[in-house]
């Protein structure tokens, strides 16, 4: 029997939302000392091996985003309907598809590597230094996956803290070893590498523990359950569904940054530094998309329509609140955060030029990103896909039609007029999703 449900407040969506707001703040922050450490040494190319690795390694990790997306919507239906046996199965069965993925990545490590650098050839140097660095870091792939599943039980759990525990253990080890291995011992690049395997690993050990509730119910052991068809069916499907639509996106996003480069090298840089602003906004957004997640899965769970609606209403609120709050302060702090991101004056104007497309991206991208949260906690995959596959499509179209027109302009237009057509496409399908939840 499904226990009483919680009231859906504002308080307890701000609850679910700050930790994952300040876990993401650590991201870049890692990102950056990486960098700052191996800088250190002097020399331009063990930089440039540690930024073309850490791509080359979060590439192919985000491929795996799906786990958390997916884990999110099964898990908090599961808790919702009371059925914990099923909550401690799909541990365990995120947990086999990470730890498989992880030990796939490693065999296929030789292949996938030649592949990357053909892809993004560098100098022979840089390249040498990132094949030592991906030899150490591939090690850890099984563990840095098993964070994706470990993460999205957390957040289905409403456990986000924990989420913020794991991110900031991680990443404050990986910045204390990187100071130690690189500067004290002087191990250079494969010192960053080493720092980041053990890291990882410790990651996903502290995501294990404070996962332990679902390991207290024996089903998480239980085979025949978790290996059971239709429930194994119904994961790929969601998971798969889930995969093609962030490729789509990823296909966006990467197309912008080519696009932009016909431009020259100054429009190119401007367009870089402004797109750090949609990062953030997104990294800020992230904590009321999980919110939406698990108290939509949740309430879908249930079968209780009224809480669906409620959910939504209640963590599309605060979103819009802080999506004006985003834009507001683009508009007025834009300038000065251009000035601090580059230095160069020609990128500096370059950027104010286009600056406006930031101040607007996070009010027409507000229902885009929340919707996003809604139909992940449903696990309506099926919609997320076919609707992304549309935009996708209004998207180059937009790009076909101004482009030739408008230039950069045209480029900004046609990436905004994508989160429009997500938001639209997503929306039309709300009152299906709604009503599938009372059915």
């Amino acid at each position: 029997m499904a226990p009483a449900p919680q009231e859906i407040t504002h308080a307890r969506v701000l609850k679910i939302a700050l930790p994952i707001v300040l876990s993401n703040a650590t991201v870049p922050i890692l990102g950056a000392v990486d960098v700052g450490v191996v800088g250190q040494l002097g020399e331009a190319a063990p930089i440039g091996a540690v930024a073309l690795g850490a791509i080359i390694l979060s590439t192919l990790y985000w491929v795996f985003g799906f786990l958390r997306m997916g884990t999110v919507g099964m898990v908090g239906q599961a808790e919702g309907a009371g059925d914990r046996a099923e909550v401690s199965a799909l541990l365990t069965r995120a947990l086999l598809i990470a730890v498989a993925g992880g030990v796939l990545l490693i065999v296929l490590q030789p292949l996938l590597f030649m592949a990357a650098f053909a892809l993004s050839p560098a100098t022979e140097e840089v390249e040498d230094l990132a094949r030592a660095y991906l030899s150490i870091r591939i090690w850890s792939a099984p563990f840095a996956i098993a964070v994706f599943a470990l993460t999205g039980w957390l957040v289905a759990m409403e456990r986000t803290a924990g989420v913020f525990w794991v991110q900031l253990v991680m990443n404050g080890l990986n910045v204390a070893l990187d100071f130690l291995f690189v500067l004290g011992f002087g191990w250079g690049v494969e010192g960053v590498a080493i720092a980041t395997v053990i890291a990882e690993v410790t990651g996903a050990g502290l995501g294990l523990y404070l996962c332990r509730a679902a390991f207290a119910n024996p089903a998480w052991r239980e085979w025949p359950r978790i290996f059971a068809r239709a429930r194994l069916i119904k994961m790929m499907l969601v998971n798969v569904d889930i995969l093609i639509r962030s490729l789509l996106l990823m296909i966006i996003f990467s197309s912008f940054v080519f696009l932009g480069a016909q431009y020259g090298d100054v429009t190119l840089a401007a367009n870089e530094v402004l797109i750090q602003f949609m990062y953030i906004t997104a990294y800020a957004m992230d904590g009321f998309a999980f919110a939406a997640e698990t108290l939509i899965a949740r309430a879908y769970g249930r079968g209780e329509r009224a809480r669906v609606r409620r959910s939504a209403i209640v963590t599309g609120t605060g979103a819009a609140v802080l999506c004006g709050v985003m834009s507001a302060f683009f508009a007025l702090a834009g300038p000065w955060l251009i000035d601090v991101m580059a230095k160069a004056p020609d990128v500096q104007a370059e950027a104010r030029r286009y600056l406006w497309w930031m101040v607007a991206a996070p009010l027409v991208g507000c229902a885009a990103w929340m919707l996003d949260g809604i139909f992940i906690g449903a696990t309506r995959g099926r919609d997320m896909r076919n609707m992304m596959m549309l935009s996708y499509v209004i998207y180059w179209a937009a790009i076909f039609a101004l482009l030739p027109v408008l230039g950069n302009h045209g480029l900004w237009a046609a990436l905004l007029i994508s989160f429009i057509a997500r938001g639209l496409t997503l929306g039309s399908r709300y009152p299906a999703l709604e009503r599938a939840a009372g059915a």
